[in-house]
């Protein structure tokens, strides 16, 4: 939509009807902006399936899903931001079937968005975890095997269900993410980027190494796309790369550890609920591990159960960590912590180290930390993953020769 100050381009469209939220029910649209402080007056245009005419109403506020400090905080580059427009008393018990966006209330639209709300009808329970990941830039890198092995941990772990979102990637990827969308167990939502961002694959991929800001900030519109299409059939969103994990320490599962978690977790009284519970981040890097032999009893082709020497400290605290988001409570997400919550501010709960940690399996340390000689200095050996050893090895074995990367199993 092209209006008298810059341009937006659209996403998608939600309506967020969680009795949580202040405003009441709510088209939320997720888009990108070519503006930092907007202040332009613009409109909703909601289609409902009942009437012959839109309902109009104003945008209520732009939410910006960024924070000045990280960087590109100026005009002229794309901002992602979430639009509100709350729904009228007169047509709340309705759905809106799409919504246009527009500069004047009777502008002739120039787009239009179907209004994606998945409630189930009649209310069903819940399931409780479910993982969304942004999109996967592999275009020239072959991490198929190691992608079966991380499917099959976190599936191991509890995540109901997995969101991919999908830029370029390699051939023997695509194959891997066939195969589980035909199990049921992924979804994949191939994305692009807007605007003049490139879209070519080796010039989409070249951009993206080189626009580091413009990438992480292209990133937390499928990250909250995610939030929004599936929060009313999940409990907890975990976002979370293909390198990292969230490990129980004491218990079987992620189910099993929010169980001991929440009471400890209860915030006081007259406080916001919790919104996320997130775990502190460890390394387990490839340079840790090259001074060692292959692990015995474990296949050379499992990265991460190879890989068993670690940092001994963890980053500090509430830096890269990773979190089970609570869906009624957050608003915007970023992928290491909220941005905005509903029904109060924001109260994230720290998992208590020896409950549970995010293991980030790396080459090398993100090149912006500048601790990570210090953290390189002292390792450890760490199999905490192998707790998960022998059902871990029995699945991936089972896929990889279901996809044709290992020789069938001889008949006997």
């Amino acid at each position: 939509m092209r209006s008298s100050e810059g341009v937006f381009h659209l996403f998608g469209a939600y309506l967020d009807a969680r009795n949580t939220s202040l405003i009441g029910p709510a088209v939320r649209i997720l888009a990108v902006h070519d503006r930092i402080q907007p202040r332009l007056v613009t409109h909703c245009q909601l289609w409902f399936e009942e009437m012959p005419a839109p309902v109009v109403v104003r945008v209520l506020e732009y939410k910006y899903v960024w924070n000045n400090k990280w960087g590109n905080y100026r005009n002229h580059v794309l901002q992602p931001y979430l639009l509100a427009c709350v729904l009228p008393p007169d047509v709340r018990t309705l759905v809106p079937a799409s919504v246009s966006l527009v500069e004047g209330a009777c502008d002739r639209a120039t787009n239009n968005l179907r209004v994606h709300y998945q409630r189930p009808t009649p209310p069903a329970v819940r399931k409780d975890f479910a993982v969304c990941v942004k999109g996967l830039d592999f275009l020239y890198e072959d991490l198929s095997v190691r992608l079966v092995e991380w499917i099959e941990l976190v599936r191991l772990l509890g995540a109901d269900k997995i969101f991919f979102y999908e830029l370029q990637v390699h051939p023997n990827i695509t194959k891997v993410l066939k195969y589980y969308e035909e199990l049921g167990a992924v979804t994949v939502t191939p994305v692009t980027l807007p605007g003049g961002q490139p879209n070519l694959p080796g010039l989409q991929h070249m951009y993206l190494k080189k626009k580091t800001n413009h990438k992480r900030q292209m990133e937390l519109i499928p990250y909250n796309d995610c939030l929004y299409r599936h929060m009313y059939e999940y409990r907890w969103l975990a976002l979370l790369d293909i390198d990292e994990v969230i490990v129980p320490l004491l218990d079987a599962d992620w189910a099993a550890l929010m169980a001991r978690v929440l009471p400890l977790a209860a915030p006081e009284t007259g406080k916001p609920a919790r919104s996320s519970y997130h775990a502190s981040n460890l390394y387990f890097l490839d340079s840790l591990s090259h001074q060692h032999a292959w692990e015995d009893g474990v296949p050379h082709y499992m990265h991460m159960l190879q890989h068993v020497t670690r940092t001994k400290n963890f980053t500090k605290p509430g830096q890269y960590v990773k979190a089970f988001h609570e869906t009624d409570r957050v608003l915007a997400l970023h992928n290491h912590f909220p941005l905005a919550c509903v029904g109060g501010g924001c109260s994230t709960y720290a998992l208590d180290t020896s409950h549970a940690r995010l293991q980030h399996y790396r080459a090398d340390c993100v090149a912006t930390l500048k601790s990570c000689k210090e953290l390189k200095a002292e390792s450890v050996r760490d199999e905490a993953l192998w707790r998960w050893r022998e059902p871990l090895v029995a699945r991936v074995d089972a896929v990889l020769r279901a996809l044709s990367f290992l020789p069938p199993l001889p008949h006997r």
